[in-house]
């Protein structure tokens, strides 16, 4: 819940920010699954660099925990692996809101107040 609350946090505070730019993109043509799945890939790329630097720390500080949990490797490669996959999920689910946010601009608006 963290995750899904900071992603949609960031997202929705880089579509309020480009308003103007979506605006001028759906004026010029642009239709609005070219703009939703535009925010989306830009959620993703943030949730994977996330994962990808998240995964190099938690293999790095796994050595610290090893006497801390019991009954799982620390370096269980099933575990890490279903954790980045449910993280992705959250990620992805979470940048749909600021998307479809970004796709329901009013160009005329938009250019308006920007």
């Amino acid at each position: 819940m963290i995750a899904a609350t900071g992603i949609g946090g960031v997202l929705a505070f880089s579509v309020s920010q480009r308003t103007r730019e979506f605006g001028v993109r759906l004026a010029l043509g642009a239709q609005p699954g070219q703009v939703l799945s535009m925010v989306v890939r830009q959620g993703g790329a943030m949730v994977g660099l996330g994962l990808a630097l998240g995964s190099i720390g938690a293999i790095w500080l796994a050595r610290f925990m090893d006497g801390l949990v019991y009954g799982v490797g620390t370096r269980d490669p099933l575990t890490l692996g279903a954790v980045c996959l449910t993280l992705a999920a959250v990620g992805v689910i979470a940048s749909l809101g600021p998307a479809r946010r970004a796709t329901a601009v009013d160009p005329a608006m938009a250019l308006r107040n920007g």
